[in-house]
């Protein structure tokens, strides 16, 4: 079946204290609704959700695809033979809950209700050396409800990349955008790929999902897409001067072409901010990529975010 599913569109925590995350993830630049133990946040796009924190000691409790059809969530569910459910999450639908091969849980949701979109934030046009659209007028920056757009993509480290690239692929029709590899004298070892949705000639993000061969289940980040380079930079000296804990950035990377700004929360679960990603169709192809051009960047610091 083609077009499996259309996007990633959440992530799910447990956490201890959700007003202290509710704190955060507005900071960070999610509108939030924080409704007894359950916290979940948006951004400006028309999905009910994309963040959601249930109380419990501190754990990442799995990812949420969206299904391109009811027919595609149940011929995800026939291949591992479990239950389509009604789905007690915002925005309601269908939901089926899998485990892949290292543990980690991803649902899939069809039939969510779609929420209004929210206002973004936005400026007069770019100038540049080759155009100057933005004539007799400064630059203003209007706020927004919410400067996260939507969620982008989440980087999951697993116990056995090949297994894991192959019970994704299998299910939900991911293609590779770039494999990396080590080099070594016995040969390349592979170390992980950025995989991205297949929308047939639609384009979409350079990856969703990030697997990591790592001998370990672990989550690494989520990366939520914010409006602009300007709001970027402004959030990341807000969250500064909030005295919240910063990771890596900023900078702008060689695979994807994201600017990227990583901090973590509360729980040093890490989160990213991104903008200008690159855009990818099935036409696009796949690649072979060394890992020094997954570490290295077109500017920005040295190395990667740290764990």
């Amino acid at each position: 079946m083609e077009q499996v599913i259309r996007d990633l569109i959440y992530v799910r925590f447990r956490l201890p204290n959700l007003q202290q995350q509710q704190t955060f993830l507005e900071d960070f630049g999610l509108k939030t609704t924080l409704v007894g133990d359950r916290l979940w946040a948006r951004g400006t796009d028309a999905v009910a959700f994309s963040y959601l924190a249930e109380q419990g000691e501190p754990s990442f409790a799995g990812i949420g695809f969206e299904a391109s059809s009811e027919a595609a969530l149940e011929f995800i569910a026939a291949i591992d033979g479990v239950p389509v459910e009604d789905s007690d999450l915002p925005g309601g639908g269908k939901l089926i809950r899998l485990t892949d091969p290292s543990g980690h849980t991803v649902e899939v949701v069809w039939g969510m209700t779609k929420q209004p979109a929210l206002a973004s934030p936005n400026r007069p046009a770019l100038n540049n050396s080759q155009a100057t659209p933005r004539l007799g007028e400064r630059v203003a920056l209007t706020p927004g409800d919410a400067i996260v757009k939507r969620l982008g993509h989440c980087v999951l480290m697993v116990k056995d990349f090949r297994e894991s690239e192959a019970w994704y692929k299998s299910r939900f029709g991911l293609i590779t955008s770039d494999e990396i590899f080590v080099p070594n004298e016995q040969g390349d070892f592979t170390l992980g790929a950025f995989l991205r949705c297949d929308r047939g000639d639609e384009y979409v993000d350079h990856h969703t999902l990030f697997l990591v061969h790592a001998g370990k289940a672990e989550f690494n980040h989520a990366a939520f897409e914010v409006a602009d380079w300007d709001v970027l930079m402004k959030s990341h000296y807000d969250l500064e001067r909030a005295g919240y804990r910063h990771s890596f950035g900023v900078g702008k990377h060689l695979l994807g072409s994201q600017v990227f700004d990583y901090w973590k929360d509360p729980y040093g679960f890490m989160v990213e901010h991104f903008t200008d990603g690159d855009l990818f169709n099935v036409a696009s192809g796949s690649f072979r990529k060394p890992i020094s051009e997954m570490a290295g960047n077109l500017w920005g610091p040295d190395g990667g975010p740290g764990q």
